[in-house]
């Protein structure tokens, strides 16, 4: 019998690429993606599979019990993976009052669902900004505190420990990943990447937060698929498993290394450093981030693959090739979003 899994938050960047990354790679295996399609979910990242008799689509919101638990029984799934969240840093600094409720309520709904319908194992998909912020060295293990500075990162810190309590006290299957930054196809503009592509395209400013010098650590998307993956099939219960490819950057690097590879390949746009505008740091920001993946490396065999100089070049390829997808999640909420945050005003024509 085919196995079932129930991976919600289908719709967005990470939880759309890993249903392609499943489909592709096993014929024994049906998928049920439960989203709710708030502003960040597409299914236009899911179109080549709405007729393919293995995927099916929800639209249903984990804070919603009732409708969730009828989900569960109707398709009584073997393993939930648990991408629904809201998940953007400087959304959570204007309202924080959504992200507790779909971060943490919503998180208690689905292991609550999972003990009681037995399900095989839940991994809930967290990350790194749990663990706060790193000075000049020294990298997060699963053994480091958590210290979480924002709203969103508080929220997730909350999930995962109320995870770990289903496993202690009730002894539900359950892994929590925490992966370092991710960029790939179908990420929504408000992240550093998209942001930058778009503006690049559209001839407008780059906004870059403070002095551009905060440090994050990136991997791509389908490096951090193929890493989900090895935890559902090897994972131990129980566990934790940092997820990273060990390329850490400077914001203005990432955003230069972005302005390179459209120079190459788009030579008519008018890209210099003077395309960049710095903007008044966020709150609370962040200064470093670093996973060290060894554990996972280790324990599972899992290794990112994807060298970022590669990985970017392509990342903005697809960007370039999916200027309608692009062009289609920029609506009036948000542009309102975009004037609000980075108070540049409204800077984004056509393209």
């Amino acid at each position: 019998m085919p196995r079932k899994v129930l991976v919600t938050g289908g719709a967005g960047f990470i939880g759309s690429n890993f249903i392609h990354y499943l489909l592709d790679r096993y014929d024994d295996i049906s998928v049920i993606n439960l989203d709710d399609l708030t502003y960040a979910g597409n299914l236009r990242n899911l179109a080549d599979l709405e007729k393919d008799p293995r995927y099916f689509f929800i639209r249903e919101n984990i804070c919603n019990f009732p409708g969730l638990q009828t989900v569960f029984k109707k398709f009584e799934p073997d393993y939930v993976i648990n991408f629904a969240a809201e998940s953007h840093v400087d959304r959570s600094i204007l309202d924080p009052d959504i992200f507790i409720r779909s971060n943490v309520l919503g998180v208690q709904n689905l292991l609550k669902l999972s003990l009681d319908c037995e399900i095989e194992r839940m991994i809930q998909i967290s990350t790194d900004e749990v663990y706060g912020s790193l000075g000049e060295s020294g990298v997060f293990t699963e053994k480091s505190p958590l210290d979480p500075r924002s709203p969103y990162s508080a929220s997730k810190a909350s999930a995962d420990l109320l995870t770990l309590a289903y496993y202690y006290t009730f002894n539900l299957p359950v892994n929590i990943t925490r992966c370092s930054n991710n960029y790939g196809p179908f990420q929504f503009p408000e992240k550093l990447i998209p942001l930058t592509i778009l503006h690049c395209l559209k001839g407008e400013k780059i906004p870059v937060y403070g002095d551009g010098l905060n440090i994050r650590d990136w991997i791509h998307v389908d490096d951090h698929c193929s890493a989900i993956d090895r935890v559902l099939t090897d994972g131990i219960p129980g566990e934790i498993y940092n997820v990273g490819a060990q390329n850490e950057m400077t914001n203005i690097e990432m955003v230069n290394t972005i302005i390179c590879a459209l120079k190459e390949l788009r030579p008519d746009l008018p890209l210099t450093e003077d395309s960049i505008v710095f903007v008044p740091d966020r709150k609370g920001h962040d200064r470093r981030y670093a996973i060290d993946p060894e554990k996972i490396q280790k324990t599972l065999g899992w290794k990112s693959r994807m060298p970022v100089s590669e990985g970017i070049k392509t990342t903005v390829e697809w960007y370039l090739n999916n200027v309608n997808w692009l062009e289609s999640v920029i609506n009036a909420e948000y542009l309102h979003y975009y004037s609000v945050n980075y108070r540049i005003g409204n800077p984004l024509p056509k393209l």
